[in-house]
């Protein structure tokens, strides 16, 4: 079952990053982290399938952009944003409210976490079956 993470916010902020250059970013808050993704890569992924980066943001004076946390790329049907962040988890949130969002129609739009699958499922072994090790 799907949870709510967070939510993508339109703040009309803008962050520095780290060559000094100003941009316009929409703002993730997932699981009490606030994350940012630069509105103009946004726009390119929703359009045009690429992976964009989810990026930390902090605030002294003003916004800047920090290290890369993630990627965020559309779903194969096309329907979902998907927001794989390297430490914390796979989210995803409806592509019909982002550009709503984007757009200026709605504030905000709620991100949920996709559930993990075990990565190492048990096999039963029958008795007639050998177990073999790797040597390496």
């Amino acid at each position: 079952m799907m949870v709510k993470a967070g939510y993508l916010q339109q703040t009309r902020s803008r962050a520095f990053d780290s060559e000094g250059v100003m941009h316009d970013v929409v703002e993730l808050h997932i699981l009490g982290n606030r994350y940012a993704i630069r509105r103009s890569d946004l726009v390119k992924a929703v359009s045009g399938r690429i992976y964009v980066q989810v990026e930390d943001i902090t605030r002294n004076w003003n916004e800047y952009l920090g290290l890369t946390r993630g990627l965020a790329h559309v779903s194969v049907s096309g329907k979902a944003l998907n927001i794989d962040l390297f430490e914390t988890g796979s989210f995803t949130l409806s592509l019909s409210t982002l550009r709503a969002v984007l757009y200026g129609k709605e504030r905000s739009v709620a991100i949920v976490k996709i559930p993990e699958t075990p990565a190492n499922r048990v096999r039963r072994t029958s008795e007639s079956q050998q177990r073999i090790s790797a040597m390496v």
